[in-house]
This record gives C-alpha cells, sequence and structure tokens, in this order.
C-alpha cells in the first residue's frame, strides 16, 4: 500500500509539472503616460507577477541587475491569472526595455506559500520588448484610429498589420470593438490577441468605449483591462501638439429599453462625466494646447436616438466653448463629416469613420492630416485642420 500511495504521488507530481504555466495573452501597454505605463497580461493559472525595467540599449537585458516592479495593492502582491504592472517615475519621451514575468502559485494557506512554474518573455534569443512614454513636447506625432470592429479580426489585422513604434505612437480603439462581453475571454479572441501580435507590445492602446462594450455580463470588468489614468472610461492626456479629449456616451437607447434588462443607469452616468468634463476643459493643460481634439463612440448629432440627444444636450454646451478642433466618431458603420456649421447646434467639425475603413493620422504644430483609409490601405479621402488657437 505505501509502495502504491509513493507511486502515485510521483506520478501527480509529475503530470503538475508536465502542465506547465502559460502566459495566454499579451503583454500590452496600457494607461500610457509622460511619466508611467501599466502593462497587462494573463496566465493560465494563479501567479505572481512581476515586471523588469531596462533603458534602452544595445547591451544585453543580462548586462546588470533589472529593478522588478509587482503589481502589490495595499502592500500586498497580488496573485492571479490577470497581471497588472504600473511603473510611475519614468522620463517623457524616453524609450524603455521591458520583460515579463510570471510564478505560478500552487498553494496557499496560512502564510505558507508553495511555488511552481515561472513564465516569461524570452530576452535571451529575442529582443526585449520597448515602449516610449509620451510627450508634450514632441513636434510631430502619429496615430490611428479603428472603430466598429466586432469582433472582426481579419478586418483588424488589414487596418492594422503595417502598425510599428517607428510608425505609430499610439492607437486608439474608438468603440464597439466587440459586439458584446459575455465572457472576458472574448477581449482576446475578439481584437486583442491580434493587437498584441501586430502592435500592442509597443505601441499604447487608447480606449474609448463603445455601446457595445456596455452589454453582457463580463463588461463590468472591461476597465480591469484597460485601465486609465483617472479611473473613468473618459479622460484626457496630452502627446505632442494634441491635447486628447477621450469621451464615453454610454449607450444609445433609453435606460429603461428591454435590452438593458434594468441594469442601465446612463443618463446619470452621463450627468456624472459632464460634472468632470468642466473642469477638464478648464485644466491649464488642456487650454495651452494647440490643438484639441476629442474622441467619442456616439456622434452627437445625425440621429434623433435618445443616446444622441442626451449626448446633445450634455456634452455639446461645454464642447462648443472649449475650442475643440476636431471630434473622431464612429458607431454608425458609414462615414459621415459634418463640418463646422452645418450643424446649428455644433462648433466644431466631426468625422464619422465607417467600420472598414481607419484614420491615420499625422500632426505638428501648424496643422492635423487625417487621411482616411480602407481596408487594402488605400486612401479615401483626407482632411487638413490648421491650428486656430
Amino acid at each position: 500500500m505505501r509502495i502504491q500511495l509513493a507511486l502515485l504521488a510521483v506520478f501527480t507530481s509529475f503530470a503538475v509539472s508536465a502542465q506547465q504555466l502559460k502566459i495566454t495573452n499579451g503583454p500590452y501597454l496600457q494607461n500610457m503616460g509622460q511619466d508611467n505605463v501599466t502593462i497587462i497580461w494573463t496566465t493560465d493559472k494563479d501567479a505572481v507577477s512581476w515586471l523588469e525595467l531596462a533603458p534602452a540599449g544595445n547591451d544585453s537585458f543580462y548586462a546588470s541587475e533589472r529593478t522588478r516592479f509587482f503589481e502589490a495593492p495595499h502592500g500586498s502582491k497580488k496573485i492571479g491569472k490577470l497581471h497588472r504592472i504600473t511603473v510611475s517615475g519614468l522620463t517623457a519621451g524616453t524609450e524603455y526595455r521591458y520583460r515579463i514575468f510570471s510564478k505560478e502559485v500552487l498553494n496557499y494557506e496560512g502564510h505558507r506559500v508553495m511555488y511552481g512554474d515561472i513564465a516569461s518573455s524570452d530576452v535571451y534569443r529575442n529582443k526585449p520588448f520597448s515602449f516610449k512614454t509620451l510627450d508634450p513636447a514632441k513636434s510631430t506625432i502619429a496615430f490611428k484610429v479603428v472603430n466598429d470592429i466586432h469582433s472582426k479580426n481579419e478586418n483588424l489585422e488589414s487596418m492594422l498589420s503595417k502598425v510599428t513604434k517607428e510608425n505609430t505612437d499610439l492607437v486608439f480603439f474608438n468603440g464597439d470593438m466587440v459586439s458584446i462581453f459575455n465572457e472576458e475571454k472574448e477581449i482576446f479572441t475578439g481584437f486583442m490577441d491580434t493587437a498584441v501580435r501586430l502592435f500592442a507590445k509597443e505601441v499604447p492602446v487608447f480606449y474609448a468605449r463603445g455601446n457595445h462594450e456596455t452589454r453582457g455580463k463580463a463588461s463590468s470588468r472591461l476597465y480591469d483591462y484597460f485601465p486609465t489614468n483617472n479611473g473613468h472610461f473618459y479622460y484626457t492626456f496630452r502627446h505632442g501638439p494634441i491635447q486628447f479629449l477621450v469621451l464615453d456616451g454610454g449607450e444609445d437607447k433609453p435606460d429603461s429599453d428591454i435590452e438593458y434588462s434594468e441594469l442601465a443607469q446612463f443618463d446619470n452616468y452621463r450627468t456624472e462625466e459632464k460634472n468632470w468634463r468642466q473642469k477638464a476643459v478648464r485644466n491649464p493643460d488642456f487650454q495651452s494646447a494647440p490643438f484639441r481634439v476629442a474622441v467619442l463612440h456616439i456622434p452627437p448629432s445625425g440621429s434623433t436616438w435618445h443616446g444622441t440627444k442626451e449626448i446633445a444636450e450634455k456634452f455639446l454646451p461645454l464642447l462648443n466653448e472649449a475650442g475643440i478642433d476636431i471630434m473622431l466618431c464612429g458607431h454608425l458603420h458609414n462615414y459621415q463629416l459634418i463640418n463646422k456649421g452645418d450643424d446649428k447646434n455644433v462648433n466644431f467639425p466631426i468625422l464619422v469613420n465607417d467600420d472598414e475603413t481607419y484614420l491615420d493620422v499625422t500632426a505638428d504644430d501648424k496643422k492635423i492630416d487625417v487621411f482616411r483609409k480602407d481596408l487594402s490601405g488605400k486612401i479615401v479621402d483626407s482632411h487638413s485642420i490648421k491650428r486656430q488657437h
């Protein structure tokens, strides 16, 4: 009997060790700022994770001991399958190299922890991942905007397959990247696995939530995967000559609509956002920027649906006085350009991007050039916005 138990223990140990810990998704860059970044990845088992950071250079990552950064809310390292490591104290406009580690937690009883395998990115055979922090002093910037992908990974790949950290500073996902969030894995199968494979390990993604991201039982966890600099889906940041104002229009129907199963509270949410926006547009950083670009999934014009009317009522009065140079929207699955003056209630141009085109944007301190391109990369039309502030 003892021999049988011993053999069973050996075989069990072998089975456990054979199932090695795996990094299942990521890493990808979030919450990029002038002095900080959050790097996110997932594992297939519970683990403690950390990040090693090094300055840019051609030296080996093994040339010296690298500082480790952990996710340790309230002083304790976090154990789980979702790993979000935030690094602060960085320098604006500076490139850094990084690699990630996760150590499996096999058992945690009392104060004793039994660890298992370690999974990590490979800096021995491959170059370490790298990123560059945002820089308000950068003279020329380039970014891309996609929207209404609805889990069509083939479209996303066609649009963003040529994105690199050399030609693109950041990418906006301007809403409805999926149709519904029933499970958290749909974030990755729907679009982020493709984004990570193409660029997101080294080019930051900024998320503007769409109405479809509010649907499904996993929708309340979306922020865990796309954190911002203020804890909300509406936020602002500066890069180069542009102050970006990222807004959240919520859902497009009344809160009482049967589709929302009595869970929606977006009228109150848009009022809370309105109060925040009053402070955001009066901030000196916003006021001093050469350009001010708003990013919002649902356009505040061109529809009589409840969401559009609420956005127009609660967003436009302040935005009309804020000197917005252009607003970039999606939602309609059709291209529209609403020039200043086309709608008497809107005091700035609104570009509504189609679901099968993307925006390729460059800007300096004199003008913004917006090129709308189709799935083949062909320019469909272009628009130029000259500096007015």
